[in-house]
């Protein structure tokens, strides 16, 4: 019983100390490029439909929706409107990119897609599908909210409702502050 006891008490005072420096190690896990929440959001580089470049590299202006679909989805053909209402409502307080993974699409069906529902915000092509497997993307849509700090806040794997969007990007706008 005195071993277990001890036992007990030496891993809860590792817990402890462990837990003393939550500063140092929330920077490590801010610098780490991972696609999960609390992590700095995975640095890529691509070409827009636009023929713009468009990169996630760390810390930006204005925080970052960022989402993943491909013209074939239905969730995505849904959900593309209200992505259009929001980025109309707040293009000037964040930027958006709607990634199109074009290793499981076609340039000609994203480009019909695009002009279909009028998508105004860019369109960067993933036409190795290199940034959705570096973002783990297994589903469309698939959609991170990137702080202005380059830190992934929030994950959505599915389709996501205008109100629900609007709430979670004044949370991240206001997390800024």
């Amino acid at each position: 019983m005195k071993k277990l006891l001890l036992a007990v008490l030496v891993i809860a005072g590792a817990g402890i100390a462990v837990g003393e420096k939550p500063e140092s190690s929330a920077s490590v896990v801010a610098d780490v490029q991972k696609p999960e929440v609390g992590y700095m959001a995975p640095h890529f580089t691509l070409t827009g439909l636009d023929n713009q470049t468009y990169k996630v590299e760390g810390k930006r202006n204005k925080p970052l929706l960022l989402n993943f679909w491909a013209s074939w989805c239905g969730p995505c053909r849904m959900e593309a409107p209200d992505l259009q209402k929001i980025y109309e409502k707040y293009g000037g307080q964040i930027d958006m990119y709607g990634v199109n993974v074009t290793s499981s699409d076609n340039p000609e069906a994203a480009q019909a897609f695009v002009q279909t529902y009028k998508l105004t915000f860019p369109i960067p092509m993933d036409v190795s599908g290199s940034v959705s497997n570096r973002y783990l993307v297994q589903a469309f849509p698939t959609t991170y909210l990137i702080d202005a700090q380059g830190i992934i806040r929030k994950k959505i794997i599915g389709m996501i409702d205008a109100s629900t969007l609007e709430l979670e990007l004044r949370q991240l706008q206001n997390e800024k502050k």
